[in-house]
């Protein structure tokens, strides 16, 4: 029989579970009718959220946007929480930089009108995708956006790709380039695409956007309004979350190996004293075991990929097929921060680097591979000495494997390639516009680096749905065992284990959006059972 207190041991105190805690304690402070239990594997809460100091100015290593504000949960807290501004300089306080500064391989800055056209394509491009509507389009745009975009697109980057075939004959207007060495009109314009593709891939995590499903891009959700980051840190969030739970409730270094459930009405196993059976048995990386009711499973989708396995033993019995399933389906990619300081105060610009491509003759072959897909690199706000860029896939996990001195050669010969103006000219006849920010004039003296692809509490960064995979694989993850438990099965012990993350929410994936929500969905899944939700 079940204890008379169900016992809730949430599993991850990341904003996730941090978020069904905060709900289930709240609802529950004055009636005492649970029994309430965090564990995190780390020695830290907020899982992919984790805010740090670097050389004064406050950053992100996790999560860094609030995307969207009117409406936002997460928003409405920080405001409640007076979290949104901050006596200490932070990342993006000023928001992105208005006119970033494009330049081509080798030092080439390109004329603003040979970019926004293309840029603005491909906004297009995206916003058709996304289920955004044709407002805007060219009769010609329009015409290419319907024969393209209809049933039997695969993916965004066929999509895209497809698109960069039809640019220039919706153009009409051949360029006529002066000033640019050995680029021309085509190779710049695949070079500029290729930005803004890379761009996508970090926003998305998909490390080639050919595994980037078409069909489920149209289902994804963002707020309406600006996208912020918080003045005090995402982490500030985690902590007003954390703050109600009694001390103790939350244990820290609690890494859990494997999960004992009861699919069936199978014979329950004794717990440590014998009498009190809990249907879920916790087992610990240090050999103790915990039991409960209810579990609610907050770990990332890399976890659980690598969890499911074949031989992984994460879950005693393997969890059933339709859900293994869906984790093998979706896609969870790796997207990591690069943060350099500069040695000297020294003015930067928010530099977009277009790279010749693979196949060309003319690369910088100096040049790193890992940097030749970074979109861009800038300071964190307008005068700030921290540099950041973003890495997707797998340059992201090479940039984890290397030291900071190899980060910073290579950094070093890239921005050199680019800023180095002492020999080039723009189009117009003019010395180059950015001559004064000769690339050897920049040395950096720190580097910090996020590192979520191989650690073991993460896996990587965030989910994506992935070729093969839909929104429906998302509403599988959310799920509980054993299946339709509280519809009524077989089970006596239904709702065993639940599932919460960013990974489990149809339309905010890959959000704390989704993260927040989903705690919220299985807390009060928790509720309904007990009849409690209106305490």
């Amino acid at each position: 029989m079940v204890a008379k207190k169900p016992r809730i041991v949430i599993i991850g105190a990341g904003m996730a579970g941090l978020t069904a805690a905060n709900k289930l304690y709240t609802t529950l402070a004055s009636n005492d009718s649970i029994e309430l239990c965090v564990v995190e594997g780390g020695t830290r809460i907020g899982g992919r959220i984790n805010t740090k100091e670097f050389c004064g100015d406050r950053i992100e290593l996790g999560a860094t946007w609030i995307h969207g504000i009117k409406k936002s949960p997460i928003h409405k807290i920080a405001r409640e929480i007076s979290s949104l501004r901050s006596d200490k300089a932070w990342e993006c306080m000023d928001g992105f930089m208005d006119e970033p500064v494009t330049v081509a391989e080798g030092g080439y800055e390109i004329n603003p009108s040979i970019v926004k056209p293309i840029s603005s394509f491909f906004d297009k491009l995206m916003d058709f995708a996304q289920g955004k509507g044709s407002e805007g389009l060219s009769n010609e745009e329009n015409e290419f956006f319907h024969r393209n975009g209809v049933q039997g697109r695969v993916s965004i980057g066929c999509f895209l790709r497809q698109g960069l075939d039809a640019y220039g004959c919706l153009m009409k207007c051949p360029k006529e380039l002066k000033g640019y060495g050995n680029w021309n009109g085509k190779s710049l314009d695949e070079a500029i695409f290729a930005i803004h593709e890379n761009t996508q891939r970090t926003y998305t995590a998909a490390g080639d956007l050919l595994t980037l499903d078409y069909k489920a891009e149209s289902e994804y959700r963002m707020f309406p309004g600006e996208e912020i980051t918080i003045g005090k840190g995402y982490t500030s969030i985690i902590e007003f979350l954390a703050s109600v739970l009694p001390a103790g409730s939350i244990q820290l270094g609690r890494k859990v190996m494997k999960i004992e459930w009861q699919p069936e009405n199978h014979q329950l196993l004794e717990t440590e004293n014998g009498h009190d059976f809990r249907p879920v048995k916790l087992n610990f990386s240090d050999g103790s075991v915990m039991w409960a009711d209810h579990v609610i499973v907050t770990v990332s989708l890399g976890v659980l990929k690598s969890g499911t396995r074949e031989n992984s033993g994460m879950f005693d019995p393997p969890l059933p097929d339709f859900k293994t399933q869906a984790i093998s389906r979706l896609g969870f990619g790796v997207v990591n921060k690069l943060f350099l300081e500069l040695s000297h105060p020294n003015r930067f610009p928010f530099l977009q680097m277009a790279f010749h491509r693979s196949n060309s003759e003319f690369r910088n072959h100096k040049i790193p591979w890992w940097m030749r897909k970074t979109a861009y690199m800038c300071p964190i706000y307008g005068k700030s000495s921290v540099l950041i860029s973003w890495f997707a896939g797998k340059e992201a996990l090479e940039v984890e494997s290397l030291d900071d001195e190899e980060i910073i050669n290579g950094v070093s010969t890239t921005i050199s390639s680019f800023l180095n103006h002492n020999s080039h000219e723009s189009c117009n006849g003019k010395v180059n516009s950015m001559e004064s920010c000769d690339g050897r004039e920049f040395e950096f003296s720190k580097v910090l680096k996020s590192q979520w692809g191989n650690n073991p509490l993460f896996l990587g960064s965030y989910s994506y749905v992935a070729v093969g995979s839909s929104g429906e694989d998302l509403d599988t993850m959310a799920m509980p065992l054993p299946k339709h438990g509280n519809l009524g099965s077989s089970s006596g012990y239904p709702l065993q284990i639940l599932f919460a993350g960013e990974a489990t929410h149809r339309t905010h994936y890959s959000t704390t959006h989704g993260a927040y929500f989903s705690g919220l969905r299985e807390a009060n899944r928790l509720l309904r059972h007990y009849h409690l939700s209106e305490v």
